[in-house]
């Protein structure tokens, strides 16, 4: 029996980018001291207030079938969110509430293309971008961002590739690079939008994590509302990644359609975690969760300015840093696996999300700040002995 080519084509014949994080379980799971960098998880768990209101949701009985598109209070929640944070008017009929931001980029991508349709995003890009577009039969098309731009993606790249595509899929703050994308380039990108009629995907599950400026989301352009579906999630802003609980906010019709798609899929997702979910959003939580991350922000900073190996592209948000480790004559991937190697610290290469960040490894500020500051120092040091040798 053959597997369908859709499935096993998800990674495109090549690598899921994932290697090293792999490598360093395993050398964890066989009693080894690894400080890990790589995956975007929080070192502190779901707040217990999250958990009792989860809890108490569970025990009171919500742990049947729940409302496929959502429970109308969490809805309602999740859209007077957004139209507080983007100023555009938003109710619960925009919103479908989805099993965390990953299951949201697969259904809004199901919701912008036909089959072979060709669907753009942003190099370097989360790992899983290119698989998500393959998976809904659609073919994935990266525009490059470039270092020297602070990883900013200029409207004539995206421009030089968008004839005949149907969507745009952007990441601001963005992960791996940590930039936030400015009012100038996110105008840019949705003036090729508009000329090029392709709907736009905003991952804008790191808003709650800015440390410059200020989140402003594309939907809030002109022109933008009607073309844009936002995807947003718990997992970030509420340190609730095993929750699994996110959000689509984008146009009636389309949102009406994709509760239709949800219900042949996923059928919505548990009760007592949407309960939980709409606890969290009234509780006020979002800057105790994203307060480390700002200083260990200001740690790195530090720590980066006393040395001239290792460059740090400017972090305006999100949980990682992204470093320029060229001068050590090592590509990203080479790179970690020495790290991994010789000091037992686990980062991520910049290839794993895409060609654009060859040269970078991506850093994830998720251990305590002494652990955290001891790690960055040590992997300063050794970049410069690769960088002597």
């Amino acid at each position: 029996m053959q597997l369908s080519p859709r499935l096993t084509n998800l990674n495109g014949g090549g690598s899921d980018g994932w290697e090293v994080f792999n490598l360093a379980r395993q050398r964890i799971a066989a009693g080894e001291t690894i400080t890990e960098l790589t995956i975007g998880e929080h070192d502190i768990r779901t707040d217990p207030s999250i958990l009792a209101a989860m809890g108490a949701s569970a025990r009171g009985g919500h742990t049947g079938y729940a409302s496929v598109p959502g429970i109308p209070a969490l809805r309602d929640a999740v859209a007077a969110r957004i139209s507080q944070q983007s100023g555009v008017p938003t109710t619960r009929d925009n919103v479908l509430i989805t099993p965390g931001g990953q299951a949201g980029l697969f259904m809004a991508h199901h919701a912008a293309c036909t089959e072979g349709a060709r669907a753009l995003f942003i190099d370097p890009y989360y790992a899983t971008y290119p698989g998500t577009i393959r998976g809904v039969g659609a073919v994935p098309v990266p525009v490059k961002a470039r270092p020297e731009d602070g990883f900013q993606p200029r409207a004539e790249a995206i421009d030089a590739l968008a004839e005949g595509a149907a969507s745009l899929l952007i990441n601001s703050p963005n992960n791996p690079t940590g930039a936030v994308y400015d009012r100038a380039t996110l105008e840019g990108i949705a003036e090729v939008c508009r000329k090029h009629d392709l709907w736009l995907i905003s991952d804008e599950v790191y808003d709650t994590q800015v440390w410059d400026g200020a989140h402003l989301s594309p939907r809030a352009l002109p022109g933008m509302a009607e073309r844009t579906l936002v995807v947003g999630s718990m997992s970030k802003s509420h340190a609730m990644t095993g929750s699994r609980c996110g959000w689509i906010v984008g146009p009636a019709e389309a949102i009406a359609h994709l509760i239709a798609l949800a219900t042949v899929t996923t059928y919505g997702v548990p009760g007592f975690v949407q309960d939980a979910a709409l606890f969290a959003l009234g509780a006020g939580l979002e800057e105790q969760i994203a307060a480390p991350f700002r200083r260990r922000r200001a740690l790195a900073r530090d720590i980066l300015a006393r040395q001239n190996t290792v460059g740090l592209i400017p972090s305006g948000g999100a949980m990682y840093l992204m470093l320029d480790i060229r001068a050590t004559g090592l590509d990203g991937r080479a790179f970690a696996y020495a790290l991994l190697e010789h000091e037992k610290i686990a980062v991520m290469p910049g290839e794993s999300f895409g060609q654009a960040a060859s040269g970078h490894i991506r850093v994830a500020m998720t251990v305590a700040d002494d652990a955290f500051a001891a790690a960055l120092e040590r992997l300063c040091a050794f970049a410069a002995t690769r960088a002597a040798a």
